[in-house]
């Protein structure tokens, strides 16, 4: 059982909640010595977490295999615990789930890192080709959404809040617009509802597919995405009543079409509206500013974010919108292939980001590495971000082609002031698999960031989080009373940390746990700030660490 605590907070109200674990989006800063070690062990077979990514590759080669793994860590049935969802591929060429081995899954965190199926019951398993997850209380009943990505259709479903969801995707006004991979959930009207943001990637269908390779040796290989027609992302505005309105030219997206691969949010130049970022294959990213009227302007190249400073694009993937050097200002993190390093953009306050790919080490660190998922989380707890990578190469054959590979182990760079350092042998992740999607959560409520990461053919891998220094905590669950009722976009300040609640991670992936900090050191936290999307602000003072507090939006600015 939870336990439940009243603390009187002006101006706003609390509820303290011990025990069990929630997912995280980390941030706090505390000035360190030297990075703690960062060590994890792998679990899936003994929680019982035994999902297989089935992509159902072909000699054919077709795009869409090799781009399978999106998946979510929530708390679909509000017991305490995050619970994992996987999106998964169908029978190729009919691209559907003629099997349950293709089937979406479920898993309910039974506590201690073990796990149980309740597809069939929740009825989440799906019909087609699927690829990304975003979860989400877009209808502010206090349960947690999700809508799925996919090739040949996308699914939105309602929590009932009995166990159980309702697929809703027609009846809330969810059309079919193309080849989704990933989606997000985010209020960018702020009128307190989430609205939808859909990422798309080319105009496909399987006939479309040509010969890729080397047709006198017989290798064929997935084509690059040159050969495909970009399309735009797709808005939905949020109205309220359970339906939804495609607003995508109304606000100035539909001339904006790229191969999207992911999107992340985040109020990158503090005007109180969040901004989006997209990650484009192979072309320049976009980051659509948003003008605070139901518009946006695309501005990647004016900011410095559509490419690096070499000028030429990259394989962008998986993305985080986070502040990694603890200035108070939302950074950009990029996964690509290898030998394109994974970008980082740091954000100068001034409306601009500046390629700090190598001037944070991550270049040099990351460049033999080809990454998919990633997380900016606090793995040691020390008040610095470190990043994960899931990693493998997207072409199956590149070995017969090029000096790279294409299975990989997974990756971890602790953070040391802003400064990243590759420490993946240290931490134990030894499992080399052509790995894709990655989410995040305190999964056994040990105040520690856990990793769950999907491969292609292979089993799911659980990274428990047990790195050995003992370092202070803290995770803020948000409750919005004017403002959504999971607090997605607001604004929370620690000391020299600044994070804005968000459930977009990496690639096609998502995370709905609330914010977590490192605290290193600190017990008692002087001073926590949040300004809420509705533009209340609350501060609240001396609070203790190692917990899960609960923050109720006051409503009053």
């Amino acid at each position: 059982m939870l336990a439940h605590l009243r603390a009187n907070a002006k101006p706003g109200r609390l509820r303290f909640r011990l025990g069990f674990g929630l997912c995280l989006l980390s941030i706090v800063g505390a000035d360190v010595g030297g990075p703690p070690p960062i060590r994890f062990v792998e679990q899936a077979a003994a929680g019982k977490l035994n999902f297989v990514l089935e992509n159902d590759p072909t000699e054919t080669k077709h795009l869409i295999e090799t781009m399978a793994g999106g998946l979510a860590v929530f708390d679909y049935d509000g017991d305490g615990r995050p619970d994992i969802f996987f999106t998964n591929g169908a029978e190729v060429p009919s691209l559907n789930k003629t099997s349950p081995k293709y089937w979406n899954r479920l898993y309910h965190n039974e506590g201690g890192m073990r796990f149980r199926d309740v597809t069939e019951e929740a009825g989440v398993a799906g019909k087609g080709y699927d690829m990304g997850a975003a979860v989400g209380d877009y209808d502010n009943d206090g349960k947690t959404d999700l809508f799925v990505a996919g090739v040949n259709g996308s699914t939105l479903y309602h929590n009932l809040g009995n166990g159980k969801f309702e697929d809703v995707t027609a009846k809330a006004g969810i059309q079919n617009k193309g080849w989704a991979v990933a989606a997000g959930w985010f209020d960018f009207d702020r009128d307190g509802k989430l609205d939808l943001w859909v990422v798309h990637y080319t105009k496909w269908q399987l006939p479309d597919d040509r010969y890729c390779g080397d047709a006198n040796r017989g290798i064929r290989v997935y084509c690059h995405p040159k050969y495909f027609q970009g399309l735009p992302s797709t808005l939905y505005r949020n109205r309220g009543d359970g339906t939804f309105e495609d607003v995508t030219e109304r606000a100035g997206l539909a001339g904006f079409a790229g191969r999207g691969m992911s999107v992340a949010f985040a109020d990158y130049d503090h005007d109180g509206f969040p901004d989006a970022f997209v990650t484009n294959d192979n072309m320049p990213n976009f980051l659509f500013h948003n003008k605070g009227n139901g518009t946006f302007e695309e501005v990647g190249l004016a900011t410095g974010t559509a490419l690096r400073d070499t000028g030429k694009p990259v394989a962008s993937m998986g993305v985080e919108f986070k502040d990694y050097d603890n200035d108070g200002q939302p950074d950009l993190i990029v996964t690509a292939l290898a030998g394109e390093t994974f970008p980082v953009f740091r954000n100068d306050g001034k409306g601009g980001f500046l390629d700090a790919t190598y001037t944070t080490r991550l270049g040099a660190a990351a460049v033999k590495h080809s990454g998919w998922g990633l997380g900016l989380f606090d793995f040691n707890n020390d008040g610095w971000k470190d990043l994960f990578t899931a990693n493998s190469h997207v072409n199956d054959r590149v070995e017969q082609f090029e000096s790279q590979v294409y299975r990989e182990k997974d990756s971890v760079f602790v953070n040391s002031g802003g400064m990243f350092r590759e420490v993946s042998d240290d931490a134990g992740l030894n499992l080399t698999k052509a790995h894709r999607g990655a989410a995040f959560g305190d999964l056994d409520g040990d105040g520690r960031v856990d990793a769950v990461v999907t491969s292609l053919g292979e089993p799911t891998e659980l990274w428990r989080n047990v790195s050995p220094t003992a370092q202070h905590w803290i995770v803020l669950r948000l409750r919005g009373v004017k403002s959504n009722r999971d607090g997605i976009g607001a604004v929370v300040r620690i000391g020299r940390q600044y994070a804005e609640m968000t459930t977009t991670v990496g690639y096609a992936s998502s995370a709905d746990c609330g914010i977590h900090f490192g605290l290193g050191g600190v017990g008692v936290v002087d001073k926590i700030e949040i300004l809420w999307p509705s533009g209340v602000r609350q501060t609240l003072s001396g609070i203790k660490a190692d917990q899960v507090l609960e923050v109720v939006e006051d409503g009053r600015r």
